[in-house]
């Protein structure tokens, strides 16, 4: 099968789906397992997140119609509500708290919901916005991006962004 960026971006939705599945499974006792699951989510969802909002959403953008462009607006409000606030407050959370079991399973709702949606209508629309062609380019384009300086520094932009966030606007106290 040929490379598709939005096989790839799918199947990193299904192992992200896979994560907050485990992560649902853990109780208050299991820190180190919830910190590295944790660390996996980030690992996943990060650079998938900043990649589509660099790259992806923007090429989708110019190519859509008013649908399109809505859709288009939607995620990059879900991406926003994720990154500055959701996952910024889980990451605020003792590990050890039942605060920290309901951030997590209000981040998985977020992403799942956001995930289901991204391939029920943007991919749907991308599909007939580009090419076989330009798909696999995009594809060879991110796998490429994954591991260069330029990906480490926007990801680590992300959190930083995120951190903020957090600081001047920080979650109730437990």
């Amino acid at each position: 099968m040929a490379a598709d960026i939005l096989k790839t971006l799918k199947d990193e939705h299904d192992q992200l789906r896979e994560l907050f599945k485990e992560m649902e499974g853990t109780t208050e006792r299991a820190e180190k397992g919830r910190m590295d699951l944790l660390e996996k989510i980030k690992q996943g969802l990060i650079p998938h997140a900043v990649w589509e909002e660099e790259v992806f959403y923007p090429e989708f953008k110019k190519r859509a119609d008013r649908d399109g462009r809505k859709t288009h607006a939607e995620a990059v409000a879900e991406h926003r509500a994720v990154e500055l606030r959701v996952l910024p407050d889980l990451e605020a959370a003792s590990p050890t708290t039942t605060e920290f079991a309901g951030r997590a399973k209000v981040l998985g709702e977020f992403v799942k919901h956001h995930a289901t949606e991204e391939e029920d209508t943007m991919f749907k629309m991308a599909r007939s916005m580009f090419s076989a062609e330009e798909r696999a380019q995009l594809d060879e384009q991110y796998k490429n991006w994954k591991g260069t300086p330029a990906a480490a520094q926007a990801i680590e932009k992300a959190l930083l962004k995120g951190a903020e966030a957090n600081k001047a606007n920080p979650p109730p106290a437990a």
